[in-house]
């Protein structure tokens, strides 16, 4: 019984094993080689980042600035001081004084393109004090120390131009000057009644248009102004010092070339030429020199004028007797207008950093105001400094 059921165990195990090997096959493949390339389906795309720094704009447009500006900026003040004590005048004499001049020179360049600007402004002012013999109130004679101005001026310039060729430009050039502080007669004369100048009184403005040349040497750096379209006028808004009298009897408006004692101004048209230089000597800059000179004649006011006589003795003999007669406005003779001329030279010798030596002298004709030329010369040493942008 056993061995019967053991053989058909047997039998059953053969049958299963036949059925899985049906169930289960393995075919042998041969795959021929290939080549396998790789390809990278995906498109690159470049991308601009605009990143804006905000020290990079600021230092960008400060070189361009700096490129197109041109900066200088001076200031001075000279004096001197002289001081003795009773014994010494007593035996020795002398006098005490004191003399102040203060100085402001600006001068700014602006370009381009084809077109600049310049623009200068230069300002004086100085006082000094000595003792003078004046008579008190009891009728008797003192000495008092009286502040007395030697210098006051101020010049404002400007030129706008366009370039033409290489060194040369065409333009108009713009010059005020007036005074900033009163003017009297002398130091012992110091009242309304001896008032002869303060601000705008007088005042003088000169206006061109004509062309510029500019001398390419650095050594020998000239500009030349010829304008043959020029304007020139006086202002003197005071009334006070219009109704003066501080020169041969002649009253403010007399002096200062107006037509009549209502008028507060005068014009005049001609041409102008203006000669500018300013150089600086030495790699330390211990010598510089500047000078203008400009003249002014006003042909076309000349051509229209009335009662006009040319020769100053027939000329004074004619206004002696229009005074005799009543100084009648519209018979007045009137003297041929002559060319003005003024001429400024500076000459600034440095010792070091901050002091320096100037020797400053001015010369103007206007036989309008004067039939003789005047001068001025001011030398004085002390504390100085400019600034250059580059």
């Amino acid at each position: 019984m056993k061995s019967s059921h053991l053989f058909l165990a047997g039998i059953l195990l053969v049958i299963s094993t036949l059925r899985a090997a049906a169930q289960i096959s393995i075919d042998e493949v041969r795959a021929e080689p290939q080549d396998v390339k790789f390809r990278d389906e995906l498109k690159s795309t470049s991308v601009d980042v605009d990143y804006f720094s905000l020290a990079r704009y600021k230092a960008e447009r400060a070189a361009i600035r700096k490129e197109r500006n041109y900066l200088e900026i001076g200031s001075g003040l000279q004096g001197t001081l002289t001081s003795y004590n009773d014994p010494w005048i007593a035996v020795s004499g002398g006098d005490n004084s004191i003399a102040l001049v203060a100085s402001f020179n600006l001068r700014h360049l602006f370009k381009k393109n084809l077109f600049s600007i310049e623009t200068k402004l230069t300002a004086k002012l100085g006082y000094n004090r000595m003792k003078v013999e004046v008579t008190n109130d009891n009728g008797e004679k003192e000495s008092n120390g009286v502040w007395f101005k030697n210098q006051d001026e101020f010049v404002f310039w400007v030129n706008p131009a366009f370039k033409l060729a290489k060194n040369w430009s065409y333009g108009s050039t713009f010059q005020f000057r007036s005074q900033f502080v009163n003017g009297y007669k002398s130091r012992t004369e110091q009242e309304r009644e001896n008032l002869k100048s303060t601000f705008l009184a007088p005042g003088y403005l000169d206006i061109s248009l004509g062309l510029t040349y500019k001398s390419p040497e650095s050594k020998f750096p000239i500009a030349v102004n010829m304008s043959p379209v020029a304007m020139s006028a006086v202002f003197v808004e005071n009334a006070t010092i219009r109704n003066n009298s501080w020169v041969s009897n002649k009253l403010g408006w007399e002096s200062y070339g107006l037509a009549s004692e209502t008028a507060t101004s005068k014009y005049e048209g001609g041409s102008s030429v203006e000669i500018n230089f300013d150089r600086t000597f030495g790699k330390t800059g211990y010598l510089r020199y500047r000078t203008t000179i400009y003249s002014f004649y006003g042909w076309i006011t000349d051509i229209g004028l009335e009662n006009k006589i040319n020769d100053y003795t027939e000329y004074r003999h004619a206004y002696e007797a229009w005074e005799q007669a009543g100084k009648d406005p519209k018979t007045k003779p009137r003297l041929a207008i002559h060319p003005t001329v003024r001429w400024t030279n500076t000459l600034d010798i440095k010792a070091t950093k901050f002091i320096t030596t100037t020797l400053s002298f001015q010369l103007y004709y206007n036989r309008a105001q004067n039939t003789e030329v005047q001068t001025q010369t001011l030398l004085s040493v002390g504390l100085s400094y400019t600034f250059k942008n580059k």
